[in-house]
């Protein structure tokens, strides 16, 4: 099977009230956890690739990673680009072979978020490649993304009809109280997705895919294993994987997992150098925390996003 768009997957996701996982990818190991996963669970996949990622791992790597899991897999994967910030890095992604992606506006006024986002549909379209748009900004730190609470803003049901009809987007990306990264709250706040904002959206855009950025839930297993071998990081609650199923069964047809794995892999790591501190080949530590990417993307997959046996 060859790398395919998003947009059947979305319309079979809408009809059958779940969601796509949107895994970020940055070397071997996290494709090989990410892909055997959904293979076992038979499930639709994309696999999102940031600007980050790309500096660090290089195009040309990630997308021979990328088509090597379609070989093995035989599974119908669309590879993303997550949180383009610009017309020329998706142009470059597109004619580079991705299938589906971003162009993140929402830092921009509605009016040059419009333009921007028409511009960056016109090529994709052009080239067989569907589009993600962005309305409402998510607070939190992920790679380039750095947005401070005092900046962060809900999305306007009112007008993402407007903004969905004028830039012929195919799928968009709300803000209704997720965030990114692993720090989203502190233990005694209760995370609150705005499904009243969902709902108005699904009302008046019927049938339209919606993203979910920022939707990892922080497991405290992981955070616990990173800091029983040296890590240092907060205590922190993440979004209630039982909110972001009951998003999937409705107009969410894409959530979006990158630091659970993180914290996957990081935890992984740390424990098996305490454990093992004479270790030196890179083989003997990278399989575990590949197994726990697997493992992790397993769960989610059938716990959260409902897509197993789906593909």
């Amino acid at each position: 099977m060859a790398l395919v768009t998003t947009k059947k997957m979305f319309e079979d996701a809408y009809k059958g009230k779940y969601a796509i996982g949107a895994f970020n990818v940055n070397n071997m190991e996290i494709v090989q956890g990410i892909t055997e996963a959904a293979k076992e669970q038979n499930a639709p996949l994309i696999l999102q690739v940031s600007s980050g990622a790309r500096k660090y791992a290089n195009h040309t790597y990630l997308m021979k990673l990328i088509e090597a899991a379609v070989i093995e897999t035989d599974l119908p994967i669309a590879v993303h680009l997550d949180h383009g910030n610009s017309f020329e890095l998706c142009k470059s992604c597109i004619d580079g072979g991705f299938t589906s992606v971003m162009i993140d506006g929402s830092h921009h006024t509605f009016e040059e978020n419009i333009a921007l986002t028409k511009q960056v549909v016109e090529y994709a379209h052009a080239k067989g490649v569907t589009v993600e748009g962005e309305l409402g900004r998510l607070a939190g730190v992920e790679d380039d993304v750095n947005v401070s609470a005092e900046d962060a803003s809900y999305t306007r049901p009112e007008e993402v009809q407007e903004f969905v009809e004028r830039t012929g987007v195919d799928s968009l990306a709300i803000a209704i109280g997720t965030s990114h990264g692993a720090f989203k709250f502190k233990p005694g706040q209760t995370p609150k997705l705005r499904f009243d904002i969902l709902e108005e959206i699904e009302r008046l855009l019927p049938g339209f895919p919606i993203v979910l950025h920022g939707a990892s839930s922080v497991i405290p297993e992981y955070v616990k294993m990173v800091n029983e071998n040296g890590g240092q990081m907060p205590d922190a609650i993440g979004i209630p994987e039982d909110m972001l199923r009951k998003a999937a069964s409705m107009a969410v047809c894409k959530i979006n997992i990158d630091s659970d794995l993180r914290l996957a892999m990081t935890g992984v790591l740390r424990k098996h150098f305490a454990d093992n501190p004479s270790h030196f080949d890179p083989r003997q530590y990278l399989a575990p925390a590949r197994d726990a990417i697997k493992e992790m993307v397993a769960h989610k997959i059938t716990t959260v996003l409902g897509c197993n046996g789906k593909a």
